[in-house]
């Protein structure tokens, strides 16, 4: 499969993701690091650039630009990733969802090279 293939695949994840921060913020809210300001304006700016960024990789115009705006927010979102991962495994210990949260965060890489072998 191709690179353009891969875009439509991955900028359609990146939308639903952003849909999903209007629809669920409170699930998103919840993740936040306690030291962030403004939670939910946080969670729909990041929801809607998630949009943005999905819906621009799927125009070739707008690929490149979009693959960097991506990438940087998958960059700075990594932190929620890691508060996810510390809340839970305070609350629960080692369970197996715990488990997969905490094999959730090298892939948060994969996702950048992902986007990155996709739109660049």
């Amino acid at each position: 499969m191709d690179a353009e293939f891969h875009r439509y695949i991955i900028g359609f994840l990146f939308i639903l993701a952003g849909i999903l921060h209007f629809l669920k913020p409170d699930i998103f809210m919840k993740i936040m690091p306690d030291y962030l300001p403004w939670h939910k304006p946080l969670v729909l700016i990041s929801g809607f650039f998630e949009i943005a960024g999905g819906a621009g990789l799927m125009i070739p115009t707008l690929q490149k630009f979009a693959a960097w705006g991506l990438i940087l927010l998958l960059l700075a979102v990594f932190p929620a990733n890691i508060e996810m991962f510390r809340k839970y495994y305070h609350r629960q210990g080692f369970t197996p969802f715990v488990w997969a949260l905490l094999c959730r965060l090298p892939l948060q890489f994969v996702l950048i090279g992902w986007v990155y072998w996709a739109g660049l």
